[in-house]
């Protein structure tokens, strides 16, 4: 089957209209960020679900006038006038509704409790381990024991309080080569950590179910302090 390059790049495109749609797009991007800069957000780390979903409600407003010519300016202009009215409505609201709030933004998490994981139901991991552990790495930790708490933030950050040296315990290890040697028969006694909820044990050689969460998967557990 031959293939028509100059109609799949090419297409109905009017030359002549290739310089107003760098006109439109330079417009359309500059009324992103103006709204953006008038939602009084300063990056995107901050941004929660609501505003994620604000802006692509700006993106798709944004689209059609950069490069379709029978689509004015002035109407996504007004859409994007009715989101951030919208925006800001909804966001008195939940400055005086803590419910309101909560239904928008979400609850914070607890991950981590006196160093160990909350253990919590499977439908209510909202996060994966990998990407944590990616997470707590780039903090320079190196096991769960440093941490005292680690709250899931409703906008994605993670906050991490933890133990002075003095009071670090032994812990699961997120190191990927040391993490990866766990095992569900532990081959010679020693304290080790469940990889499921960071609870740690003396373990005699054999196999063995946490007393916490009742998983039957250990690494042995570590109790270096964190570097700062």
């Amino acid at each position: 089957m031959d293939l028509d390059w100059n109609k799949i790049i090419i297409g109905d495109l009017n030359f002549s209209f290739a310089a107003e749609i760098v006109i439109r797009s330079l417009v359309m991007f500059i009324m992103v960020l103006l709204v953006l800069r008038l939602s009084g957000k300063k990056g995107v780390r901050q941004l929660s679900l609501f505003e994620v979903a604000i802006i692509i409600s700006l993106g798709s407003a944004a689209g059609d006038p950069m490069f379709n010519e029978d689509v004015a300016i002035l109407p996504a202009v007004i859409v994007f006038a009715a989101i951030l009215l919208f925006y800001r409505l909804i966001t008195y609201f939940a400055s005086k509704s803590q419910k309101f709030e909560k239904l928008l933004e979400g609850d914070s998490l607890y991950i981590i409790e006196d160093g160990r994981f909350v253990v919590m139901d499977e439908s209510n991991h909202t996060f994966a381990k990998d990407e944590f552990f990616a997470e707590m790495r780039q903090q320079s930790i190196e096991h769960v024991g440093q941490v005292r708490i680690a709250i899931l933030e409703s906008n994605g950050a993670i906050s991490f309080y933890y133990y002075s040296d003095k009071e670090v315990k032994p812990g699961l290890p997120i190191v990927p080569k040391v993490y990866r040697a766990r095992s569900c028969t532990v081959m010679e006694s020693g304290l080790y950590a469940c990889t499921f909820c960071g609870n740690t044990e003396n373990l005699a050689a054999g196999n063995h179910q946490c007393k916490r969460c009742t998983k039957n998967e250990w690494v042995g557990a570590i109790s270096t302090l964190r570097l700062s």
